[in-house]
């Protein structure tokens, strides 16, 4: 059995990886979320889910859920995403839990060339700075980390993605939320890949 904490659950595609795990039997779920009305009613019934209401702010809530998971899915977003995964990565510590799965942004590193690339910059603004913030909070933890950098979101029935690491320009300028979640469920299913990586 593997026991995975997702915390963020009512994000879109937070709730497509749940979709996805529920298809595996040998998965329990903890979703973590502050409000938990949000979540689908065949999730709240499921036998395989556990769900607990909680700020990511609330660091010893934090630690009590991460506490004997083997992987962490955040699907966090605001303007302190810094103060959030400060919370998050001294939570993690605490409860002993090393696997983290982090969505962050494209362009944080300024690795997006050309008109596409300023666009995003005006565009996200200072959102940009506070996934920066709180990615830099992953990258310097002693956390077995994939950060995540997607494109900007689209809801086309598709799985169809390529990816970039960090230090390689970033390609492409949309991605659907269904590719994200592939990707993610993939990491959750084989947590051994992309460790320490930033992924575009």
């Amino acid at each position: 059995m593997k026991d995975v904490l997702i915390i963020g659950a009512a994000g879109g595609i937070a709730r497509i990886v749940t979709q996805n795990l529920l298809d595996a039997p040998d998965v329990k779920l903890t979703l973590l979320l502050r409000h938990p009305k949000k979540l689908d009613k065949h999730i709240q019934a499921s036998e395989q889910v556990n769900i607990v209401q909680a700020d990511v702010l609330d660091s010893a809530a934090i630690t009590e859920a991460a506490k004997g998971q083997d992987v962490v899915y955040a699907n966090l977003y605001g303007a302190n995403l810094g103060k959030q995964a400060e919370s998050l990565v001294r939570a993690l510590d605490a409860a002993g839990t090393k696997r983290l799965i982090w969505i962050s942004a494209n362009g944080m590193y300024g690795e997006i060339p050309g008109e596409y690339g300023q666009w995003n910059a005006r565009m996200l603004g200072s959102t940009l700075t506070a996934y920066a913030e709180g990615a830099m909070m992953v990258e310097e933890s002693n956390l077995d980390y994939t950060l995540i950098r997607p494109a900007w979101f689209q809801d086309d029935d598709e799985i169809d993605y390529e990816k970039t690491q960090k230090g390689e320009l970033f390609k492409g300028t949309e991605i659907s939320r269904k590719s994200v979640a592939d990707y993610v469920t993939r990491l959750i299913h084989h947590p051994e890949q992309d460790i320490h990586a930033s992924v575009g």
